[in-house]
């Protein structure tokens, strides 16, 4: 029950600076400013051009929201490579950009934030068995969006 009253907007110049402000805000997917602008009630050929005109002003770029969703949802959250990609393609965001945004994160960086999140999951763990441990902290890894073989290699390479 959605107590706020849904804005309708018919003027397209009105809509073009509210959706402007909107992508200045924060960095937007393009599907996520076409559904805004349907929700305030916009026909699709409107809906069309402002987008148009947010990527010539350069308020709405694909493939710098993916780099910076990508990266920061490593960086903040720990996510793997597989949940940032899922994120991304919930947002419609394309393929090819989906690949350039996930090539941004250093490998280094990669294996020491999915380490580091392995070490301190393990050390919350009250299990005894060392294979239900291990299970459970692949589990756990994966849930995070890292790949199986990685969380696999680093489990066999540590005393985790």
């Amino acid at each position: 029950m959605d107590q706020t009253k849904s804005i309708k907007i018919t003027d397209e110049k009105v809509a073009l600076a509210k959706a402007e402000h909107f992508c200045a805000y924060q960095e937007r997917a393009q599907q996520e400013v076409r559904d805004k602008l349907y929700e305030w009630g916009l026909w699709p050929d409107a809906v069309e051009r402002i987008i148009s005109q947010l990527i010539e002003g350069n308020f709405l770029n694909e493939e710098r929201f993916a780099r910076i969703y990508a990266k920061s949802k490593f960086n903040q959250k720990v996510w793997g490579r597989i949940k940032i990609k899922q994120g991304l393609k919930l947002k419609r965001v394309p393929d090819i950009l989906i690949k350039k945004a996930l090539l941004t994160i250093d490998p280094d960086d990669y294996l020491t934030a999915l380490t580091h999140l392995l070490q301190k999951k393990e050390a919350t763990l009250n299990e005894k068995n060392q294979l239900k441990r291990r299970y459970k902290l692949q589990q756990y890894a994966m849930g995070r969006g890292f790949e199986a073989e990685l969380i696999s290699d680093i489990l066999k390479n540590s005393e985790l």
